[in-house]
């Protein structure tokens, strides 16, 4: 693909990485360096030395400054912006630190696990110059952009269903190209402290904000749910905003669903990771006279497009009729597109729809989802 033209602002952001797992060595780092009239890594950071060196070696151009401590990337003078995508524990703290030093900050889904947290980050903002981007992702696609125009035209919708039932992640990632790579060497107490302070944040979220006992199915469920559910929540509620209710919920691995209403219409959730290796994600709005959906594969390998399928009614000279069309507008993937509207909001100084304030709306969603289970 080739790259496109740099934007009117001509400015080239020095970006500092917080993470060097899987989505950084697989998307973020190639993205960047293939974006290189819009960004520029110039500083890396991860609690593995040897991930450190790997990925040093895979940024394009000057050689990345690296770090093991996140303070010292955010407030170095040599990142502009900052992307967080280090494991979940410690979003909410790297990204009020960003707020704090007036830089934007993209960080991968959840921005938090709990109110508390996510309240915390809104506060930081009215304090700050800059904004948080939340990743997600599935939202930039313009096969989904263009479907909500579709859906406007609808005269009433009747019913949705949101399907995310995949494979394995290691399935696509194998047949990446990337070769991401794998680092133990860290210490053991980061290891031990990273898991105290992710299971502190899915206690409170549970038991003291949703008032959910906080068992081992329940605390899997929120877990899976503030993970791959709020790529699916996330571009429900831009669709068609927030359900009335939650008519039913019926949760277990390896498959599990909720039935959503809304005001004249009910929204089923299917989701689900399964062995057989497949990326079978869609949201598909159906109305009396039109159904659109839109169809997602798997982030990981890139090039393969998001499409838009239109199916409708149609009146002819001989009658009533039936179209189909399937739109692949473009192979600019979902990740691409994030990013160069990370750098449109970060240069002109705008909030992003994927805002802090708009990722609180899927923890009010999960809490509905887990309540009603629990009745």
């Amino acid at each position: 693909m080739a790259e496109p033209p740099a934007t009117n602002s001509g400015k080239i952001l020095k970006v500092g990485i917080i993470g060097l797992g899987e989505v950084a060595q697989v998307s973020h780092i190639l993205l960047l360096n293939n974006l290189s009239s819009y960004f520029q890594i110039t500083y890396i950071c991860d609690v593995s030395q040897q991930a450190l060196e790997h990925c040093s070696k895979r940024v394009a151009g000057a050689t990345p400054k690296t770090t093991s401590d996140p303070d010292e990337l955010i407030r170095s003078p040599d990142t502009d912006v900052v992307v967080v995508c280090n494991v979940n524990a410690f979003h909410p703290a790297q990204a009020i630190l960003a707020l704090q030093c007036n830089k934007y900050v993209l960080v991968e889904k959840p921005l938090a696990m709990n109110y508390r947290d996510l309240d915390a980050i809104i506060a930081a903002e009215k304090n700050s110059e800059a904004r948080v981007f939340v990743g997600y992702q599935r939202r930039y696609a313009e096969a989904f952009t263009d479907a909500l125009k579709e859906i406007g035209t609808m005269d009433k919708i009747e019913y949705i269903r949101v399907r995310d039932i995949i494979g394995q992640n290691s399935s696509f990632v194998g047949q990446s190209g990337t070769y991401p790579k794998r680092f133990k060497d860290y210490p053991a107490e980061a290891g031990a402290e990273m898991r105290a302070v992710e299971e502190e944040m899915v206690k409170r979220a549970l038991v003291d904000e949703y008032g959910v006992e906080a068992t081992p199915e329940t605390m899997t469920m929120f877990r899976l749910f503030t993970g791959l559910g709020v790529h699916d929540f996330s571009a429900m509620r831009e669709m068609v905003g927030m359900p009335s209710r939650v008519v039913g919920a019926s949760l277990g691995l390896p498959i599990w669903n909720v039935l959503f209403q809304y005001e004249g219409f009910p929204v089923s959730y299917e989701s689900g990771i399964i062995d057989v290796p497949r990326f079978d994600a869609h949201i598909e709005v159906y109305s009396r006279e039109k159904i659109v959906r839109v169809d997602y594969d798997t982030p990981y390998v890139k090039g393969l497009p998001v499409t838009m399928t239109i199916r409708e009614k149609i009146d002819s000279a001989g009658g009533e009729g039936y179209q189909e069309r399937i739109v692949r507008k473009t192979y600019e993937d979902p990740f691409t597109l994030e990013f160069l509207e990370f750098h449109r909001c970060a240069t002109n100084k705008t909030a992003p729809k994927t805002s802090a304030a708009d990722a609180r709306e899927d923890l009010d969603l999960i809490k509905m989802i887990l309540q009603a289970a629990q009745t």
